[in-house]
């Protein structure tokens, strides 16, 4: 009887050990692999979707408008805010309030020296982007002024004239050509004063569009504008283009901000708009030549 009991009880505790070496081995197996998610399939190097917020002169819209939509359509990961087309000097003290933007485009290098001067721009990713030309217009249906107009003739007192403000650069750029025939008392192109035949015929604007817009209205007789302006919003004709050598020779310096929050996409971008040859197209028919 006792080995009877022995026997048995070392076939329970074997029977125990078996079914205790299942489950421990149980526990261990590998579940069964389930099908990738999607997640798991992307590309582990995939770009991390970045947006780009730009302040840019206003005569830059309607091209930049088309450049961006290019480098979205190529680059997917690139998505642009609500870009800021306003006055230079106007974006300037956007940016000195705490306004956020990672790409900031003058048609000024004054504008762009005030920004760098205030600590709002990395200057090592400062460049000259465009060059551009100076020209005098008048409303496209106007035949009453002839063609290749003189600034001597501009300032005859025959003719009602617009200029953009101080904030804006055309507007300083025609200043200056204005002070080379007697017509505008600081030859900087501000803080002086119309004088002389045009001293009562001069409407001042807060925009080059808008100063473009009062010649194709006919609200003025001659505007002072950027040739670029001229394809930007039509309905007016050029008269003739200001001679370089009556202002300052109009760039277009571009920067990343220095407090871009997405500063190395913005460097990207403007590499790439200042080099590829599809916007480079894009830029020559809205009148903008690359430095």
């Amino acid at each position: 009887m006792k080995a009877w009991k022995k026997a048995t009880g070392i076939a329970v505790c074997a029977l125990a050990c078996a079914a205790l070496a299942m489950t421990v081995l149980g526990g261990c197996s590998k579940p069964a692999e389930e099908p990738a998610s999607e997640a798991t399939e992307a590309p582990a190097a995939e770009k991390q979707a970045v947006e780009l917020q730009v302040f840019a002169a206003n005569s830059l819209s309607k091209a930049l408008d088309e450049v961006q939509a290019l480098y979205a359509e190529k680059n997917p990961e690139v998505a642009f805010a609500d870009t800021q087309y306003k006055a230079s000097g106007e974006l300037v003290e956007m940016l000195k309030a705490g306004s956020s933007a990672d790409i900031f485009i003058s048609a000024s290098k004054g504008k762009m020296d005030d920004a760098s001067e205030a600590g709002l721009i990395d200057e090592g990713t400062r460049f000259d982007m465009f060059v551009n030309d100076l020209v005098m217009v008048t409303s496209a249906d106007n035949t009453d002024i002839p063609e290749g107009l003189t600034l001597e003739e501009a300032v005859s007192g025959d003719y009602t004239i617009c200029v953009g403000d101080e904030s804006v650069p055309a507007g300083n750029y025609a200043c200056q050509s204005l002070a080379t025939v007697g017509a505008y008392s600081d030859a900087s192109g501000k803080g002086g004063e119309f004088v002389g035949a045009v001293a009562d015929k001069v409407v001042l604007d807060t925009s080059v569009g808008n100063v473009c817009k009062h010649a194709e209205s006919g609200d003025v007789d001659i505007a002072f504008v950027f040739s670029s302006d001229v394809y930007r919003f039509g309905g007016v004709k050029v008269l003739s283009t200001i001679p370089a050598d009556t202002h300052k020779p109009i760039v277009y310096p571009a920067a990343v901000t220095a407090a871009a929050a997405q500063a190395e996409a913005a460097k990207a971008f403007l590499d790439w708009a200042a080099n590829d040859p599809e916007a480079l197209v894009i830029w020559q028919k809205w009148g903008f030549e690359l430095a």
